[in-house]
């Protein structure tokens, strides 16, 4: 018993060794905050649909500010943020050069907040041009996708959120 009680003594006295024996800066760091995860490209971005699918000006700049405001709160936040703006069937005209009441809050969202994609439906663009007998123009922000519908499915099925104002 005796021998029992000095192996296990002298096992603690090696363990408390080892203990500190351990250089400070091998010690496992704090946690990283959120801007320090951001930076490091560690933390997965937060990410949203935003719908477009009537031809009103009111809920066109109902997206917009959607956008806008979601990008400013994750930015405030240090947190990153990708935002796509998806518009099909009479959205469209959100994002035609022609027709688009806010043809301009787009250029300037594009420009200041490089988070928020544009993305236009490639089968409405395609059906417009054949009904009007003309190329229907997006606004140059814009990026055509083969389908906004299933543009959104995908992005969902990913994780994406989603949102119609």
């Amino acid at each position: 018993m005796k021998r029992l009680i000095q192996l296990v003594a002298a096992f603690a006295a090696s363990l408390v060794m080892a203990v500190i024996a351990v250089p400070a800066n091998a010690q496992k760091p704090p946690a990283p905050t959120a801007v320090a995860k951001a930076q490091a490209g560690s933390e997965q971005p937060h990410r949203l649909i935003i719908q477009v699918n009537t031809n009103d000006a009111a809920a066109m700049n109902l997206a917009l500010n959607n956008a806008a405001n979601v990008d400013q709160y994750y930015s405030d936040r240090g947190e990153p943020v990708e935002i796509e703006i998806i518009t099909f069937g009479p959205g469209l005209h959100m994002l035609r050069e022609d027709t688009s009441p806010v043809k301009d809050r787009v250029k300037s969202l594009a420009e200041n907040r490089p988070t928020v994609q544009f993305k236009a439906c490639g089968n409405t663009q395609e059906n417009m041009s054949k009904l009007e007998k003309k190329k229907v123009t997006l606004v140059a922000q814009a990026s055509v996708v083969p389908s906004g519908v299933v543009r959104i499915m995908a992005l969902q099925e990913q994780g994406w959120s989603y949102l119609r104002p």
